[in-house]
């Protein structure tokens, strides 16, 4: 059994209810009309009659065509692809830089330490929330958002985990492991842009350097720890600054320390409140340094976190090795154990696998309400975590609270803040804020005075009293397809379990 806090790793954000309104049509009454008497109506009331219907008439034609408009259109919805537009001294392809701030708890917005952010997304657009895949952790969910796929899909089921076609045991802090292309299926997003012949650069995104197809980026910058947010800053914009012919059209870019500090003292302390900070003003300079280069309207900025965070400094420990779970001989018969803080479990036989299972199920644990106890069978279908043999066919998953232990191990080592739980959980929810092109459209389409009267005005959508319009919360697998979509290349884009046609209503 390895060490459980050796392992890397809201109430509701906003209140705002959908403020659409369906139109009431004014003319939608009754007509009444009472004679004068019982054998006739008098000439001029016919004539009103008549002129009534003819407007009525008339006026339904006239909705008809309004109802079945079309939006208007944007200078913004055809700059992609080869569209190329000057930002006054060079030339440019429209162009996305998506940023991953791990361990960015979606609430962490409103504590009022991230005013930059704020200001990006009233200038942009945010999400209440974006919501991970399940098991909320790093690098399932840094590849759900390249590949825009769930963890049953992108093969990537936990930051650690056997995979019994290969033999082989990732690690995702082992270069041997974690840049192992065999580990990681699908088609990320730089993988889909090479072939749409887009220049790509990578600085750190969790995941390797080179996919099972060879595909790799343009430039690729590997993790390194401890590397300042002005180092990062000066690679993007010396990227941003390279010649027409070689500066990429997708950048994405990685930053840990507010999840490390989310890990190491919990997500209300004094240190995530700094870090937050810090990470804020890293966003306010790059985005200063995008408009002095009067970039705004050529570069999509897309800030992104890849889930949430939880304390779990006191939490209520659940001894697995305890007679009332797994026990001692169970513990002895597993041989392999995937993931944290949920536990995947390979027994060394059928018979004690269907024999411990079973005794899970029933176990009179005085803690019971604190974990669930899945098979591939029984998982809940809204994780999407099943249907892929590097699944374990035992899992104990815990619920927020609570930790599972064994006698030996205790909370020793154990972070105070931690992720990894159920991902309808407020507190493993991630941030959306955006700003650039994309955004552009959606805000100029809403505030027309035109919209509001269409029946294509965008639903999921509510407008604070500050002007700022945030989307409903939604999965971050839908992010493939967003970059997709802004760069033209959705003609290249793989298979993935993106809805489709989901970002159509927001432009």
């Amino acid at each position: 059994m390895s060490k459980r806090g050796s392992f890397e790793e809201r109430e509701g954000l906003l209140t705002a209810s959908d403020q659409y309104d369906p139109f009431d049509d004014p003319f939608d009454k009754e007509l009444t009309i009472q004679p004068d008497d019982e054998d006739a109506w008098p000439r001029s009331k016919i004539v009103k009659t008549a002129t009534g219907f003819i407007f009525l008439l008339i006026f339904g034609a006239f909705a008809r065509v309004l109802l079945r408009s079309t939006p208007p259109s944007h200078p913004n919805l055809s700059f992609n692809g080869d569209y190329i537009r000057s930002n006054g001294t060079h030339d440019f392809r429209r162009t996305v830089l998506i940023v991953s701030i791990d361990g960015l708890r979606a609430d962490y917005l409103d504590r009022g330490l991230t005013p930059h952010l704020l200001e990006i997304s009233k200038r942009g657009l945010r999400a209440k929330s974006m919501v991970p895949i399940f098991p909320t952790l790093t690098f399932p969910n840094h590849w759900a958002l390249m590949t825009g796929l769930h963890a049953e899909s992108h093969g990537i089921i936990a930051n650690n985990f056997w995979d019994p076609q290969s033999e082989l045991e990732f690690h995702y802090n082992q270069i041997s492991s974690a840049w192992n292309p065999d580990f990681w299926l699908g088609d990320p997003m730089w993988e889909t842009a090479n072939k749409a012949g887009i220049i790509t650069a990578n600085l750190m995104w969790p995941g390797p350097p080179r996919t099972k197809s060879g595909s790799s980026p343009s430039y690729f910058v590997p993790w390194k720890d401890k590397v300042p947010l002005s180092v990062k800053l000066h690679q993007l914009l010396t990227w941003i600054d390279l010649s027409f012919n070689e500066r990429p059209q997708l950048l994405m870019a990685y930053e840990p320390s507010l999840d490390q500090a989310g890990h190491l003292t919990g997500p209300m302390s004094l240190l995530v409140n700094k870090t937050l900070a810090q990470v804020d003003l890293f966003a306010a300079a790059l985005h200063d340094s995008l408009a002095d280069r009067n970039l705004t309207d050529i570069v999509d900025v897309v800030f992104v976190s890849d889930h949430g965070m939880t304390d779990t400094s006191h939490p209520t420990l659940i001894y697995v090795d305890d007679d009332d779970m797994l026990g001692e001989q169970g513990l002895n018969a597993v041989v392999h154990e995937d993931g944290w803080p949920a536990m995947g479990l390979r027994f060394n036989s059928i018979q004690n696998e269907s024999y411990y299972l079973e005794k899970l199920l029933t176990s009179k644990h005085p803690h019971s309400e604190g974990f669930n106890v899945y098979t591939k069978e029984t998982m809940p279908p809204r994780w999407h975590f099943a249907h892929h043999d590097r699944i374990s066919p035992v899992w104990i998953v815990p619920k927020i609270g609570y930790a599972l232990t064994t006698r030996k191990e205790g909370d020793v080592g154990m972070n105070k803040g931690n992720h990894g739980y159920d991902n309808s959980e407020h507190s493993m929810h991630a941030m959306f804020v955006a700003h650039g092109p994309f955004s552009a459209v959606v805000k100029d389409l809403h505030r027309s005075s035109f919209a509001a009267w269409l029946p294509w005005k965008n639903k999921g959508w509510h407008s604070t009293s500050d002007d700022t319009y945030v989307m409903d919360s939604f999965p971050n697998v839908e992010i493939y397809g967003l970059v997709a979509k802004l760069l033209g290349m959705e003609n290249h884009a793989s298979h993935n379990n993106g809805t489709k046609g989901f970002w159509d209503k927001y432009f």
